[in-house]
């Protein structure tokens, strides 16, 4: 069970009051806390300490009971020895239960939108370039955008001619075609904007980094669900990550709860403690 702080000496970096730590009987010095801060990246420095403290108890309680067990360990290249140690205690004291086809099909039926293609688009633009501290060239490229939006209005078949004469876009040698496009292949302000577009002429300029785009859709797929099967593996593999983390951590809340810890509390209501 968890003690109040020990009355040792406290240890202060960098204006931070670093306590000192015992858990059963062996010390966690103020200096391993404080070094250990830097892998604890917080909102504040209290609480980067508050999660070293805590990250050094959890490894020291798993230490002592790989001392207490005498575990057989196989050390892979990609591990240190701690590393082996610590998977082969875990491996043998925690049961993780496998994911049921169960629940791998409510996860898909109720999360369709995990499991959709990108929608693609097939585009086509003409850029009229203008610098983004340039303000008057923007509202010049603005407007000519919104001149040649009027003329593609009454006449569609002049897009590759007006790509030609006006883009400032390698594509306008293919009269502007962009070709497919999916999310995340295009600037974002650009594509925030497209992938919002019906199929057609765009009836307002899109503004970017660049310029002004007179943007044409001539096709658009929206995304569709995957079948189950062909995400399945993907489902469990998530499912089983999510269920060996919630039962490693109620093993580590049973260690916390049989230990004497003295100089902190130790909470583990926070995932991703190892």
């Amino acid at each position: 069970m968890n003690q109040p702080a020990c009355s040792h000496t406290s240890h202060q970096t960098d204006s931070i009051t670093i306590n000192p730590v015992s858990v059963n009987g062996e010390e966690i010095s103020e200096q391993e806390i404080a070094q250990e801060v830097q892998y604890h990246p917080a909102d504040n420095p209290e609480e980067a300490v508050y999660l070293a403290t805590q990250a050094l108890v959890i490894k020291l309680l798993l230490n002592q009971q790989i001392k207490k067990q005498q575990l057989s360990i196989e050390q892979s290249v990609e591990e240190s020895e701690e590393e082996a140690a610590i998977r082969t205690l875990l491996e043998r004291e925690v049961d993780i239960p496998t994911a049921s086809e169960q629940e791998c099909k409510q996860i898909y039926a109720t999360n369709p939108e995990r499991f959709t293609s990108p929608p693609v688009m097939a585009v086509k633009h003409i850029l009229l370039a203008a610098a983004p501290e340039d303000t008057p060239a923007r509202m010049a490229a603005n407007q000519q955008a919104e001149n040649i939006i009027k003329e593609l209005t009454n006449e569609p078949t002049l897009f590759t001619e007006l790509a030609l004469s006006y883009s400032a876009c390698p594509s306008k040698e293919s009269g502007g075609d962009l070709g497919q496009i999916s999310k995340g292949q295009t600037t974002p302000e650009f594509e925030r904007q497209v992938f919002k577009l019906a199929p057609g002429l765009s009836p307002r300029p899109i503004e970017t980094r660049y310029g002004y785009h007179v943007v044409w859709v001539t096709a658009k797929a929206e995304g569709q669900q995957l079948p189950y099967e062909q995400v399945e593996t993907q489902i469990k593999s998530y499912l089983q990550t999510k269920v060996r983390l919630r039962a490693i951590q109620q093993y580590l809340a049973v260690l916390v709860a049989e230990a004497n810890i003295k100089g902190v509390d130790i909470s583990l209501e926070d995932a991703g403690l190892l």
